[in-house]
């Protein structure tokens, strides 16, 4: 029996931040039906596909009843009758209907949201996992990285950095290592209570204390890993998001942060200041704005060696523009977010070329997030090594590591394959 799609359908629903977003449905002939919720970022770069969004006073401007219409119209025309299992001629079909070189037109939000309604309907059809459908049997469970004090645009405090992680580097499973974060996680809200701090939330389930300095935030993860029996830099290290951008301005090409008024060497001289007091530093993400490639560069230059330089801002998922990073040496590893280029064939296109010139690839979830678990499947399938998906707190981020824990007692805890950092992150 041929299976086609019979109809594409969209709804605006709401995301974790109460925006709105686009949900796609899926029904195949064969009466297969399948949704996806898509996600929506709070820090975003310039380059990324367009979101988008009606404009007006309604709902300050935010509604996306455009792009759910892009969909029931003319997305549903060009689809209907086509084959659910030719993800690459879906999505062509998608960005050429589209015609614009950022998806402008029908929106990436619409266009996405179909990508993946798609992709989960086709794997429902075949009696598959998602996880399954997209990857085969060469399948491995993600090295996670878990956000778990906001700052930034994320939360309302005096931190300019906007995400401070913890990975769970020793680990014999995916439930030991998230395990050993969960531990921490609740220690370090244990740390900012006996320091006299509140522990109010951030956009990504992390701790937002209001802090003076990013110094103060990773005093705190030390201790906290200590306090929970752990060693840090060796069961348990940190990473960090600067979002630089956030705190570049552009009018005097200086980067205002902290209380500072910093040229591009004297935020080369902080990281490093920073870097050196804490060891158990591994990964550093977008330390510079993401037009400022010349100090992005020298960032990777001095610090490429020995630990994680992801861009994330500069590429956009892009494959356009992760080919020119790799060819400037800007990174060493690049964010893989998949509502930045806007359909799963770009992504996986995005994801081959970093891998195929060594670099390593993270996926990530967006501040505006849904109880979509696509990016869980999504990473196992692609061995994308890394996952971040905010902390073990709020219910849409957790349930992103509640998937990888089913994928792994699905696959068997005794067969399963595991990303351990570091991974390879020598620029020679």
């Amino acid at each position: 029996m041929t299976v086609y799609i019979e109809q594409v359908r969209a709804m605006e629903i709401f995301d974790s931040r109460g925006n709105p977003t686009v949900e796609v449905h899926v029904y195949l002939s064969d009466g297969t039906v399948a949704k996806a919720e898509v996600p929506s970022g709070a820090s975003t770069g310039e380059k990324e596909a367009v979101e988008l969004r009606d404009g007006g006073s309604h709902l300050s401007g935010k509604g996306v009843t455009k792009a759910v219409a892009n969909v029931n119209g003319a997305i549903n025309d060009a689809l209907k009758g086509m084959s659910p299992y030719n993800q690459a001629k879906i999505d062509r079909t998608m960005i050429e209907l589209d015609g614009t070189p950022n998806k402008a037109k029908l929106g990436a939000n619409a266009i996405l949201g179909v990508s993946m309604a798609v992709a989960r309907a086709a794997a429902h059809s075949k009696h598959e996992p998602l996880y399954r459908y997209l990857g085969g049997c060469d399948l491995e469970l993600p090295q996670t990285f878990h956000n778990v004090i906001n700052g930034g645009k994320h939360a309302d405090n005096g931190i300019d950095i906007q995400e401070f992680m913890i990975t769970p580097v020793k680990k014999t499973s995916f439930r030991d290592g998230f395990e050993k974060i969960v531990n921490t996680y609740h220690t370090l809200k244990k740390v900012i209570e006996e320091a006299g701090f509140e522990t109010g939330l951030g956009d990504e389930g992390g701790f937002a204390p209001n802090l003076k300095s990013s110094e103060e935030a990773l005093k705190m993860l030390h201790e906290a890993i200590e306090k929970a029996g752990y060693k840090p830099g060796e069961d348990i290290a940190i990473a960090f998001d600067a979002a630089a951008s956030s705190f570049y301005n552009k009018e005097d090409g200086k980067y205002h942060f902290e209380g500072h008024v910093w040229d591009g060497d004297q935020m080369l001289d902080y990281y490093d200041k920073l870097l050196k007091e804490f060891p158990e530093i591994i990964s550093a993400e977008d330390p510079f704005d993401e037009n400022d490639w010349n100090n992005f560069e020298k960032f990777t230059a001095r610090f490429g060696k020995n630990i994680q330089v992801v861009a994330d801002d500069n590429v956009c998922t892009n494959p356009k523009l992760v080919r020119k990073a790799i060819k400037d040496k800007l990174c060493n590893a690049v964010l893989i977010k998949v509502n930045q280029i806007g359909t799963i064939t770009e992504t996986l296109e995005t994801i081959r070329l970093a891998r195929k010139n060594n670099f390593t690839t993270m996926v990530s979830h967006r501040s505006g997030e849904t109880g979509d678990t696509f990016i869980a499947d999504f990473t196992v399938a692609t061995n994308a090594a890394e996952l971040k998906s905010g902390a073990p707190a709020r219910s849409e981020r957790v349930e992103k590591y509640n998937r990888l824990l089913e994928i792994e007692n699905e696959i068997g805890v005794e067969d399963e394959r595991l990303a351990h950092f570091p991974n390879n992150i020598d620029m020679d």
